[in-house]
């Protein structure tokens, strides 16, 4: 029997679903996430009702035999502050890792392309971590190749890591002050002796 795979928006009663989805993905292949923790159910429960008004962005689930085992984030924006076209971004692309080889992956990518096509959307983009090579070959053999690397941090690292670059060398600064203060001491001392002669 062929399993019945269904792509459809997210709604708030997915949310239990989407919060393991969401600690799968931020934890794949046992290394450190730089993804925002899993939210709570309730709180996830809230996001999702955003989605469903939204008219730049949509929140899928993909289906296999009716239980939830994956999902992206499609994102309708500008492809460039330089350009008119409109592109479809889709994020947070992730099957369980139960699910793979069923086809669910595919689905949510049909899906995106369908809603491009329907937005009159000429492009689409696809945001993957760098690290997940298989995820990065299924999406190359669907023809997307790689434009650049997304790099994520929170607010805080990066302006305490800001403020470090630009503060200046504390060794380098109190080297600079005794070589001065070494150079006073030497032409302090040859003045006294030059006047006497």
């Amino acid at each position: 029997m062929v399993a019945a795979v269904e792509v459809r928006d997210a709604r708030p009663s997915d949310a239990d679903a989407l919060v393991a989805l969401w600690r799968e993905l931020s934890t794949a292949a046992g290394l450190p996430s730089r993804l925002p923790a899993p939210p709570s159910p309730a709180a996830a429960e809230v996001a999702v009702s955003k989605h469903l008004d939204d008219p730049f962005g949509r929140l899928l689930v993909v289906e296999l035999d009716g239980h939830v085992h994956g999902m992206a984030y499609l994102r309708r924006t500008m492809i460039s502050p330089l350009h008119d076209d409109s592109t479809v971004t889709v994020e947070y692309l992730h099957v369980s890792d139960t699910s793979r080889r069923h086809g669910l992956g595919k689905a949510l990518i049909a899906e995106a392309v369908a809603w491009a096509e329907h937005e009159s959307c000429l492009h689409l983009a696809v945001v993957a971590p760098a690290i997940a090579r298989e995820a990065n070959r299924f999406l190359a053999r669907l023809g997307l190749g790689q434009a650049g690397v997304l790099r994520f941090a929170n607010t805080h690292t990066v302006r305490r890591r800001l403020n470090a670059e630009h503060a200046p060398n504390l060794l380098a600064l109190l080297s600079s002050r005794r070589s001065a203060i070494a150079r006073r001491a030497v032409s302090s001392r040859a003045e006294p002796e030059s006047a006497g002669k």
